[in-house]
């Protein structure tokens, strides 16, 4: 297949892009240091990816794995748009749900079912489309009562589970998970994988960060090792995830 028909396919496309982000040193805390400080006070960037291209097509379940502090995770907040590149190109075709971080979006004086209806819109759900499936997400959460309790009641797991059941049920065509699947008992993991295959039949794109190598092997086609904020390898899971075990020792 060539370069322009893989680029036809692709629903994802990163072209050369950097991140840095910028550390103030001997931050003063109060507003007199800041003003007697002004000029005194020191930048430093730290470039967290550093022109990194690919492209992933319609329908694939792509790894990104690495150590911490690789790129991992910054990568997924570009692309579901939560920050944006110092300098290259992102373009994504298609409704993207997201799990970046455990509980994010959510109000915790609002109920379960209230962060529901407040959640699924930021999807670009209206209320009429949420009543369609509140229920399927309740009942995939298993919450029972305390869908009805105040979010700041819940313990992770239960922000996990709410969280899990509504990206998965907003129909969305790529979702982005960043090792949400760590929090909870064993036996919502294996429902949540067992959700996530059910969306790999219905060709939903997915780009998931973990550091299971197991978990990767099991369930995504394609790994791009993150090191450094580079690529390091990019290509079939069993290849890339091998090279990254032997290097890990």
């Amino acid at each position: 297949m060539s370069k322009k028909q893989i680029d036809a396919d692709a629903v994802i496309k990163v072209d050369n892009v950097t991140k840095e982000f910028t550390y103030y040193e001997d931050k003063a805390y109060f507003l007199k240091e800041r003003l007697a400080n002004l000029k005194r006070t020191k930048k430093r960037k730290h470039t967290v990816l550093k022109s990194i291209s690919f492209d992933i097509k319609r329908g694939e379940t792509v790894a990104l794995i690495g150590v911490n502090g690789s790129g991992k995770s910054t990568l997924l907040k570009l692309l579901s748009k939560i920050i944006y590149p110092e300098s290259g190109t992102i373009d994504i075709k298609g409704k993207v749900s997201s799990l970046l971080e455990l509980g994010a979006g959510f109000n915790t004086d609002f109920t379960g079912r209230e962060n529901i209806y407040f959640n699924a819109s930021i999807y670009g759900l209206g209320k009429k489309d949420v009543d369609k499936v509140i229920d399927k997400i309740i009942e995939f959460s298993e919450l029972g009562d305390f869908i009805d309790s105040p979010v700041r009641t819940y313990s992770s797991g239960m922000y996990m589970r709410l969280a899990f059941s509504i990206a998965v049920n907003v129909e969305a065509d790529i979702l982005l998970i960043d090792e949400i699947l760590a929090v909870g008992d064993a036996h919502f993991q294996n429902k949540c994988l067992a959700k996530m295959k059910e969306l790999q039949n219905k060709d939903v794109t997915m780009v998931f960060v973990s550091h299971s190598m197991p978990q990767v092997k099991d369930f995504c086609s394609r790994a791009i090792w993150l090191y450094n904020g580079e690529i390091r390898l990019d290509g079939d899971t069993e290849t890339v995830a091998t090279k990254y075990l032997e290097v890990q020792g």
